[in-house]
């Protein structure tokens, strides 16, 4: 079997030029995503050296810049009306450009963080201003999930290690686990706990899916490692790994800065977790592949996942919008992704989603009518919470199949 044809970057570009095409016209805008800790350390400079009435500003920052300035530029752009041909993702699957962007993110990152931690230990930071500071970089360290989730996939251990880097301020480092080995198999059904249903409140879902993922991480790597006659304490166990990089950069934060970051390092940690949950949330909400005759679920389509194509939220995102292209092939990278005309359609791009996603009776007014039409009015197909199911059926006023 031959091996795959490796190209040098020159020769990509050489590649391009002779085409006369340009092959990825948003190339350069990539670097948004991870200038997003630098928008933090600017945050962070502002409440440091700002006029008093204007600190509380600056500390809230983070969750402005996320939740208004974000979906605000967002709705005014619009969608990106670009898509990789076959020949377009060859390419750009090989262009190492796009990797090193992804990378740079994570110095970054914990600059922002250590700066964090600094300016919380200083004597006349007030406990709002450390849990406002905190939602600020959660919401940096939540975006980080995302990072390394596009390292996730790899197959090269020091991608495998640098996404737990990204993990370690929001302690989530099972994630590089359940992730690609759970999730990416049970993702639209009802065994995963990273799907949503249909009827399901975001507080229901927080903790099925923050327990479920976190034992179905342990699973995996008890499996793994029991396949080569190791113990789960074995060195060679990542999320203990994981779990020992978390200890030591929060360990070194409390050690070098005091007792006083505690607050903080707590908060940021739960705003970038739910945050990054939220998200989890609305990916899959209500979606269900279907099984055979055998009773085996179908494969991930594009019809399994929500979708949207807005423009500056991808950029942000690594195409995270681009979901149901991802779980047809979960290690082709965020550049080379595609949208689906016939995928299910978001009415907004994820940033502006998060607040809706968190008054039930907004989202579900949003949704269930979306899955209700996506389903063609059979919502037998769809994942529906067993607690809303009577309900749901009533309301849309169809017939409720019972299926075993």
């Amino acid at each position: 079997m031959n091996a795959p044809v490796q190209i040098t970057e020159q020769q990509l570009h050489d590649a391009v030029a002779k085409s006369g095409l340009a092959l990825d016209k948003k190339r350069y805008l990539w670097a948004i995503s991870p200038s997003l800790p630098v928008i933090g350390i600017g945050i962070l400079a502002g409440y440091q050296f700002a006029p008093r009435p204007l600190k509380k500003l600056f500390a809230i920052g983070g969750p402005l810049v996320l939740h208004v300035i974000i979906p605000t530029i967002d709705t005014l752009i619009g969608k990106d009306k670009n898509n990789p041909t076959a020949e377009d993702i060859k390419l750009l699957e090989q262009d190492p450009y796009y990797a090193r962007l992804v990378k740079t993110f994570i110095p970054l990152q914990y600059i922002a963080n250590v700066y964090a931690c600094y300016l919380v230990s200083r004597k006349n930071t007030s406990l709002l201003d450390k849990i406002l500071l905190g939602m600020s970089m959660g919401a940096i360290n939540g975006i980080a999930i995302n990072t390394a989730h596009e390292l996730s996939h790899k197959s090269s251990r020091i991608d495998h290690l640098l996404s737990h880097l990204a993990l370690v301020p929001s302690a989530y480092n099972h994630f590089r686990i359940e992730h690609p080995y759970g999730h990416h198999k049970r993702a639209a059904t009802p065994e995963d706990p990273a799907s949503s249903k249909m009827g399901e409140t975001f507080y229901e879902f927080l903790p099925r899916t923050v327990i479920g993922s976190f034992k179905s991480a342990v699973e995996i790597e008890t499996r793994r490692l029991k396949r080569k006659n190791l113990s789960f304490w074995s060195k060679d166990n990542e999320l203990l790994q994981g779990w020992s990089m978390t200890a030591a950069f929060h360990g070194s934060m409390i050690a070098l800065f005091g007792k006083e970051t505690i607050p903080y390092l707590l908060t940021q940690s739960a705003y970038s977790i739910g945050l990054f949950e939220i998200i989890n949330y609305i990916e899959h909400y209500g979606l269900l592949r279907q099984k055979d005759e055998q009773g085996k679920y179908e494969r991930t389509m594009p019809e399994h996942s929500w979708n949207n194509n807005n423009i500056v939220t991808n950029l942000f995102l690594y195409q995270l919008q681009r979901h149901s292209d991802h779980h047809a092939y979960p290690t082709r990278p965020f550049q080379a992704l595609r949208h689906f005309d016939e995928a299910p359609e978001l009415p907004s791009g994820y940033a502006s989603m998060l607040l809706p996603a968190l008054i039930p009776s907004l989202w579900f007014k949003m949704m269930d009518k979306r899955v209700f039409d996506h389903y063609q009015g059979d919502l037998n197909k769809a994942n529906i919470h067993p607690k809303r199911r009577t309900k749901l059926f009533k309301k849309f006023g169809v017939l409720d199949k019972l299926l075993s």
